[in-house]
């Protein structure tokens, strides 16, 4: 089992920053690639950005160049630093988790609202 617990969700303004962190706990050598989804009210969940154990990246159309994605493997973190916030953006943001065995595993959501 892996838990997640994500932090750093909040309420900015079009333009601002914010910086998601989550914390994976439990069998943690066996995850593999970690991620952000983002599911917005009425919408599907999709994919924000995931990195893998080896530091390879990829980002949805939307978000490149505004959103990194970063990975402590020692500390069992992974970092999504928001940039340059739009309105669309606004959205629960889930932290997940692919391990060994093909489990997923996700966090409890933070949410995140961009508005003036």
């Amino acid at each position: 089992q892996v838990q997640l617990v994500e932090s750093g969700g909040g309420l900015v303004q079009p333009g601002g920053s914010l910086r998601l962190s989550c914390a994976a706990s439990g069998r943690i050598s066996s995850i593999y690639d970690m991620g952000w989804y983002r599911q917005a009210p009425g919408k599907q969940r999709e994919l924000v950005a995931r990195i893998t154990t080896g530091g390879i990246t990829n980002y949805a159309d939307s978000v490149k160049g505004r959103f990194t994605i970063s990975r402590d493997n020692a500390k069992s973190t992974v970092i999504l630093q928001m940039n340059s916030l739009k309105p669309e953006d606004t959205a629960v943001y889930y932290c997940h988790a692919y391990a060994s065995g093909s489990y997923n595993y996700w966090g409890q959501g933070t949410q995140v609202t961009v508005s003036s």
